[in-house]
């Protein structure tokens, strides 16, 4: 990205209320409307030009999630069910949690030592979606994700500024929270931290040690990864190919290469706690072990996190789980893809870069989401402006039909509008339910139901402003519906705004501000076109037209005169057309 800035940039006065953060279930949003949801079933109306269906409130709630009456028990079947792609199987899997209608899921979290970068927001909008679409399913959820607050990385950078570790930790998990309400994530149920922990890492180290799994050398103790034949069942790596694992310095005392830290002994300078081994700290990996067994039990469904933790983090923790228990087990490993730059990983090891604090001083976080959710989660997303403009405008696009589908809905009372739609807006809304139901429930096809959403979104604008559309017999009633199925994805998908119109405005700005145009400036742009226009100065005021739209400023044109709105700037159009 041109634009950004490869450095942090001082910490933005953004406020997180800004913009919706959910916190009750998911699927009771599908009711909360004023127009509320109806299933779809034809009725006779043989006195009537066309078909049309009414709604039916008490099936509604019972057949939402399974798709619309008109679908065949095979249809609602699919969709009652969820099929996830296991890293430990390497296929998909239909869900099925241990325990009926609960769901224990633990993401691992972020080691909070500076801002975090755009590849962190990809793991945990994806976890979120995930979560939202298991709770839209009705199971209840038991979220953990952790936080690493104590770590190498954590210690060196406190050092470089002087601070206390666990201080410095702090403040950046407290602006973690605040990306997250940035880009909607809802919170998890549970968010463990290290620091806190320490009984359970040290009783978890003490079990692997006593089953004979681990050894201690002069405070230290190392897992032995030879006492664990399945070692590398995760990843797929053979022993004999395993380096030492990354976060680890090599250590000639170890009896293999491969075996890892479980406890560090304490060096000057470096916070510590007291364990039967000396002073010292954890090593990274047993705290995932150690916090998911408190709060999940030994044997829980899913374990999340990026790609890079499938080796050596995940394959770690597997082996010191089962070494402490040996019921340990997880159900589905589930982990997403990179976030790339030029076809390579997105790090702050590489230095290759953004912080979600940079990306959204330019860009709204709702269309950060948007972008990141554009590619199913488990393939590579390639990051650039293109793609941020594209996203941007799609959202821009989405809030703006509904706004104005929501304007002309207000000025009707909702007793006034009857109990039936037409058989055309029926189908478009039961076709749609079913591609996003049906997309969804085979490994989160998020792509899938994002396009579903053009047809709808189509027909709404259809009936606000074609003259064919505005002469559609029952219109205000299929507006209401249209925009209600439209609301209600948007809450499964963790894009539904506070407020379309506050929304939209803060995405004027953002335009604006990539722009470098103030609305004055535009305002005034305007003017002088209008004049040209006047004047019949045909190749100035196209030039004006021209200069804006390059910059990302689209002018329509109207009766009731210009207006302005974001858009893609030309040169990035011409890359999107041809792309």
């Amino acid at each position: 990205m041109a634009t950004l800035l490869k450095w942090h940039k001082p910490l933005l006065p953004l406020c997180p209320s800004l913009f919706h953060r959910e916190t009750s279930n998911t699927k009771s949003l599908l009711y909360k409307t004023n127009f509320r949801f109806r299933t779809f079933a034809a009725v006779n109306c043989s006195n009537k030009s066309q078909p049309l269906m009414t709604w039916s409130e008490k099936t509604q709630r019972n057949n939402f999630s399974s798709g619309a009456d008109n679908c065949d028990d095979n249809s609602r079947d699919i969709k009652k069910e969820l099929w996830l792609y296991n890293t430990m199987t390497k296929q998909k899997e239909l869900f099925k949690p241990k325990f009926e209608g609960k769901v224990g899921m633990y993401v691992c979290g972020v080691t909070a030592y500076d801002l975090s970068h755009i590849g962190h927001a990809r793991v945990y909008v994806a976890f979120d979606v995930l979560y939202r679409y298991l709770k839209y399913l009705g199971y209840d959820v038991n979220y953990v994700r952790n936080f690493t607050d104590v770590d190498d990385k954590i210690i060196a950078r406190a050092n470089e500024l002087g601070e206390d570790p666990i201080n410095l930790s702090r403040r950046y998990c407290e602006e973690f929270h605040h990306d997250m309400a940035y880009l909607n994530c809802l919170p998890p149920s549970v968010e463990p931290r290290v620091s806190d922990h320490m009984p359970q890492i040290i009783d978890m180290i003490k079990q692997i040690l006593d089953n004979g799994c681990a050894y201690s050398i002069s405070g230290d103790v190392y897992f032995s990864v030879d006492k664990f034949p399945a070692y590398g069942q995760l990843s797929g790596r053979k022993l004999e190919d395993n380096r030492a694992g990354e976060r680890v310095a090599v250590d000639s005392r170890k009896r293999n290469p491969a075996d890892f830290a479980l406890w560090k002994s304490a060096k000057e300078g470096e916070p510590f706690w007291e364990s039967p081994w000396g002073p010292g700290r954890p090593g990274w990996h047993i705290e995932c072990s150690a916090m998911s067994a408190t709060y999940l039990g030994h044997s829980f469904d899913i374990h999340g996190g990026g790609m890079d933790l499938v080796f050596p983090h995940h394959e770690n923790e597997i082996a010191q789980s089962c070494a402490a228990c040996h019921e340990s087990n997880v159900s589905y490993w589930i982990h997403n893809g990179f976030v790339t730059i030029e076809s390579e990983k997105m790090s702050k090891s590489l230095g290759n870069f953004f912080t979600i604090r940079q990306v959204i001083e330019l860009y709204h976080p709702l269309a950060l989401r948007l972008f990141l959710m554009g590619t199913h989660y488990r393939s590579p997303i390639n990051y650039s402006d293109l793609q941020l403009e594209s996203a941007s405008d799609r959202v821009f696009y989405i809030y703006q039909t509904l706004h104005d589908c929501e304007s002309i809905l207000s000025k009707y009372d909702e007793a006034s509008l009857k109990d039936s739609i037409p058989s055309e807006i029926a189908t478009c809304i039961n076709k749609f339910l079913d591609e996003c139901l049906i997309s969804m429930s085979d490994d989160l096809h998020t792509t899938v139901a994002l396009a579903a959403m053009s047809e709808p979104l189509k027909t709404i604008n259809d009936l606000l402003h074609t003259r064919k559309g505005k002469k559609q017999n029952l219109r205000m009633e299929s507006l209401a519906a249209l925009g209600k199925t439209i609301r209600s994805i948007l809450s499964i998908l963790g894009l539904l705004p506070n407020s379309y119109s506050e929304a939209l405005r803060q995405l004027r700005d953002y335009a604006l501000k990539r722009a470098r145009l103030t609305e004055d400036q535009v305002t005034q742009k305007i003017e002088e076109r209008n004049v040209a226009r006047q004047n019949k100065e045909y190749e100035k005021s196209d030039a004006i037209r021209k200069d804006l739209a390059a910059v990302g400023i689209a002018l329509m044109d109207s009766p009731e005169g210009t207006t302005w709105r974001p858009a893609i700037p030309l040169a990035l159009q011409e890359q999107f057309t041809t792309s």
